[in-house]
């Protein structure tokens, strides 16, 4: 999951979170003061010494007043197009941030733009996959996850092209993706569970973004891509198909929230409200009730049709609360975000985008939401 995101038009609207990068600039981070919920005023009550003529009218009830605005300077969260993180959305347009007493600025912005605006001190939090927060902080800013929001499950994929039905039949094949990203990493496992290897296949480079137009050459039998590129290459090539997806691997690319040391170390209890909220839009999104208004909020923000992001949010497994605190656990395996990512951290080190293995534990943070958890029993 990876690349730059764009909401320009359904086949290039959501581009899957997971590009590395490769340079990052360090920049002091200010020092920001908590937030603090202020009071709302409360109606003065009615004189009982005044007496009113019976022939009068009953005063209207004042409206409730709004819910004020949280004090103290916002944290700042840059949020891109993955079903995952625009669920961010939801707690947006309801005002639930407002009410849980946090000030919080999402900033839209592509995928690879907010990383980098991450890097440049910018932002005190970010969206990212487990893989990429590795890269960003072996390469220039560390970061520590607080929350879980999913896995892919389905949009990425690798799509063969008529008369590839199965991974088998890449033996000898040019596949088209880009490397050293997760794509990459998806078609190696897809290899390996196919008892193949990449010597089987030749790797042919290539952008995210160009693969849709790259599986029409007579050249290339499968590409791997993430939506949309996934899905407009199946829309746009005849006879298409995917042969493996991120649903036959689930866990391999988990998408979470990261944020600045410095940020976690004094907010830290507005990050735990942060958190909270999120699992609010959780709940909102699990009851089948709210799915017409969870399309309507979530597609308005990258400029399609509801009937038409549905299919996304159907390949973005969104974690639970009881979910996320057996992914939060330390174990080996793609059920632990642990363990998958020391396997994205072995995958790094093989094909140097770093060179020498990190350690990930440092990357992870799972007490708040285990606070979140306690205080909602």
């Amino acid at each position: 999951m990876s690349n730059t995101h764009s909401e320009a038009s359904p086949d290039i609207m959501m581009i899957k979170p997971n590009q590395l990068l490769s340079i990052f600039g360090l920049c002091a981070i200010t020092l920001f003061t908590s937030c603090s919920k202020q009071e709302s005023p409360t109606a003065s009550a009615p004189d009982p010494e005044v007496s009113t003529p019976e022939t009068a009218a009953p005063a209207p009830s004042p409206p409730p007043p709004p819910t004020p605005a949280p004090t103290g300077k916002p944290l700042t969260v840059g949020y891109s197009d993955w079903p995952g993180w625009v669920a961010w959305e939801i707690g947006i347009k309801k005002g639930w941030f407002a009410e849980e007493g946090v000030n919080v600025q999402f900033e839209w912005m592509d995928y690879v733009a907010s990383m980098e605006a991450y890097g440049a001190g910018k932002l005190d939090a970010v969206s990212m996959t487990n893989g990429d927060a590795l890269v960003t902080g072996a390469t220039a800013k560390p970061s520590v996850c607080i929350l879980i929001n999913d896995f892919s499950n389905g949009n990425d994929m690798v799509i063969g092209k008529s008369g590839i039905d199965s991974v088998k039949d890449l033996k000898g094949k040019k596949v088209a993706l880009e490397e050293g990203f997760v794509p990459h990493l998806l078609v190696l496992k897809a290899l390996e569970d196919n008892g193949m290897s990449d010597t089987d296949i030749t790797i042919v480079n290539t952008p995210t973004n160009d693969t849709p137009q790259v599986l029409k050459s007579d050249e290339i039998s499968a590409i791997c891509a993430w939506q949309p590129s996934s899905g407009a290459a199946l829309k746009q090539v005849p006879g298409s198909k995917p042969i493996y997806t991120s649903k036959d691997i689930p866990g391999l690319i988990y998408d979470c929230l990261f944020v600045t040391e410095y940020s976690l170390k004094y907010r830290r209890d507005d990050w735990v409200k942060v958190v909270k909220v999120w699992y609010r839009i959780v709940d909102y999104i699990k009851d089948e009730d709210n799915t017409d208004d969870i399309l309507s909020i979530l597609s308005a923000r990258v400029n399609v049709k509801p009937d038409e992001y549905e299919p996304f949010l159907n390949g973005t497994y969104i974690l639970s609360l009881e979910e996320a605190l057996i992914a939060w656990r330390n174990a080996p395996g793609l059920k632990s975000v642990y363990g998958s990512s020391e396997i994205s951290d072995a995958f790094n080190v093989k094909f140097e985008v770093y060179k020498e293995p990190v350690d990930y534990t440092a990357y992870f943070d799972r007490t708040l939401t285990k606070d979140v958890a306690k205080a909602m029993k």
